[in-house]
């Protein structure tokens, strides 16, 4: 399988992707801010869509249309909460943008169709460095503003009162999260960024409490998933986003259930020992 090239491209691709979105996901998860992360996506299609049309890189158009809906994000407060609303009303209007861009060139379906749906096996030596280079701006980033952003999103009320930057804190990050959903969106697509974006660490908070505990399996659950779905889909004629979708809500289904058995069992022998003292 690692004799072709093409092959080589999408595992060197699928797992900084698998990287960058394991450990911005955490944060996106524990922040309470998987509509927000959709939401990127689906104005980066918007931009994706007008890059297309005038006949520039697909990526280009997506992290800009990512990174200016970030921006606009931040605008609407500093706070993470309460913004559904206005997320929601920008997120249908891009869409809207999205398709009218793309019926103003329907020359170009398959372009839209591997932003709607990932098309990682086609991807370029060219796109594995920007990759790269992307997936370092993002690990970097977050590693700067690591703490305060931990703080922020543990506790946003106690963070602003310590004087915390509240407003930069969330323009920094949304400008991650914008360059990670970008690059994710080539192995996943716009409409399954969340199976790489949030799956992975929801499942990951169900095993550790530990931030960087969680971190950690996120992100393994990431590259689990991308290389699975990478085997499973040079044998079969179905698309890679659907396997690596379908195996990381398989796992997160697994973990929930094993995690609630294992506190019914907790709660059955509480129980039985406050029944067992003697009065």
């Amino acid at each position: 399988m690692l004799s072709y090239q093409f092959m080589q491209h999408a595992f060197e691709a699928g797992s900084i992707v698998a990287i960058i979105a394991g450990v911005t996901g955490y944060f996106v998860v524990l922040r309470r801010s998987a509509f927000t992360a959709h939401a990127f996506s689906e104005i980066g299609f918007a931009g994706a869509a007008a890059a297309i049309l005038v006949g520039i890189s697909p990526i280009a158009g997506f992290l800009l249309g990512a990174t200016t809906g970030g921006l606009a994000i931040a605008a609407l407060g500093r706070r993470s909460a309460n913004r559904d609303t206005q997320i929601g009303i920008v997120l249908a209007f891009a869409l809207g943008l999205g398709l009218l861009f793309i019926s103003l060139y329907s020359s170009y379906a398959t372009e839209a169709y591997s932003i709607l749906f990932g098309e990682i096996l086609g991807i370029s030596y060219e796109n594995v460095l920007l990759t790269l280079l992307a997936g370092l701006v993002v690990l970097v980033g977050v590693s700067i503003i690591y703490r305060p952003l931990l703080f922020a999103s543990l506790d946003e009320d106690v963070a602003e009162a310590k004087g915390l930057p509240m407003l930069f804190i969330g323009i920094a990050f949304l400008l991650l999260v914008a360059v990670a959903v970008t690059f994710s969106v080539q192995v996943t697509g716009v409409l399954l960024v969340f199976s790489l974006m949030v799956t992975p660490a929801a499942t990951a908070q169900y095993l550790a409490r530990r931030p960087e505990r969680a971190i950690f399996i996120s992100v393994v659950i990431s590259l689990a998933v991308t290389w699975m779905g990478l085997i499973i889909a040079f044998y079969e004629p179905y698309p890679v986003s659907f396997f690596i979708t379908a195996l990381a809500f398989a796992i997160y289904i697994i973990v929930r259930i094993i995690r609630r058995n294992l506190v019914y069992v907790r709660d059955d022998k509480k129980k039985e020992a406050l029944i067992s003292v003697p009065k």
